[in-house]
């Protein structure tokens, strides 16, 4: 399983550079998007054909819940995903862990996942090891830059290294 987060993943929080041509290869049109949502100028439609190329089922593990199928999806030229059910519950986690982090181990049951998310602290990864006993990549995406090269080949390699090694 290899989860994904949404805004500061794939809608980093700052602009992505425009490409040599003058113009990033993600832009829609001249202003905000036809959504009204001017931050989806942000997505990187090369995040999909790049997502699609790990070796794992994806699954959205965002807030946008069905409207990461219905809006983002189609811009990243992805097929509707599986979303992730937040549990509701009524105690908060314990101190430093994400609100996401028992949803995820849920979730993913008996396999092995990877959580790509800007949110992510030791805590959370202290917390996965304690309660789910197969091998987890808790990857933390930088928010300023969104998903980039470097996040997705070091999950290529931990999911190589663990296909090797299990």
């Amino acid at each position: 399983m290899i989860f994904v987060d949404i805004d500061g993943v794939l809608i980093p929080f700052r602009a992505r550079p425009a490409s040599a041509e003058g113009q990033r290869s993600g832009s829609v049109g001249d202003g905000p998007d036809c959504d009204g949502n001017p931050l989806l100028d942000r997505l990187e439609p090369d995040d999909g054909r790049r997502l699609l190329a790990l070796p794992g089922e994806l699954a959205w593990a965002s807030t946008w819940m069905a409207e990461a199928n219905e809006v983002v999806a189609p811009r990243l030229g992805l097929p509707a995903l599986p979303v992730v059910g937040w549990i509701d519950v009524d105690k908060e986690p314990p101190y430093g862990v994400h609100w996401k982090t028992a949803s995820l181990v849920r979730w993913a049951t008996d396999r092995p996942f990877v959580w790509l998310d800007d949110e992510i602290t030791d805590a959370d990864r202290r917390w996965v090891a304690a309660h789910h006993p197969y091998p987890a990549l808790l990857h933390r995406i930088d928010p300023q830059l969104g998903l980039t090269d470097i996040d997705l080949t070091a999950v290529r390699q931990w999911l190589c290294h663990r296909g090797e090694t299990n």
